[in-house]
């Protein structure tokens, strides 16, 4: 009986992890996680994006924003890039996102700043390819998603 009411739970917070991917624009999320362990993908988003992500007392606009405010500040090398598109699809603006990137820079140092405006370049070239391949009727693989 234990063993049902925890797969019922742990299929519903999946599913709220997918509805909340689905808002972001990132229902193809963490595919080569899915291909390498489908357990490891269903923990990461049940956990992360249906408990985490899916809480309520923030918007997802604001836990979009935190989260690419804490990703700047910690100069990720990858990571980054799928939470710039997120925020663009989630309605943040351009404008916005070079204000987190000031705002942050400001308080970690330049090289934080650095990074976050070649990861944010490279996620804009990307989109223009995304965008034009798509108008095209063509599928497009992102080399940085």
């Amino acid at each position: 009986m234990k063993k049902k009411a925890a797969k019922r739970n742990n299929d519903a917070r999946f599913e709220r992890g997918m509805k909340v991917l689905k808002k972001m624009g990132r229902e193809n999320l963490m595919l080569n996680q899915k291909a390498l362990s489908p357990e490891m993908y269903e923990m990461s988003v049940g956990h992360l994006f249906g408990d985490v992500w899916g809480r309520p007392g923030l918007s997802l606009r604001e836990r979009q924003l935190v989260t690419l405010a804490a990703n700047i500040a910690m100069a990720r090398p990858s990571g980054n890039h799928s939470h710039y598109l997120s925020s663009m699809h989630l309605g943040i603006t351009k404008r916005e996102i070079i204000e987190v990137m000031i705002q942050v820079g400001h308080y970690t140092g330049w090289p934080t700043l650095s990074n976050a405006v070649r990861q944010f370049t490279e996620i804009l070239d990307e989109k223009k390819k995304m965008d034009a391949a798509k108008k095209a009727g063509r599928v497009y693989h992102s080399r940085l998603l």
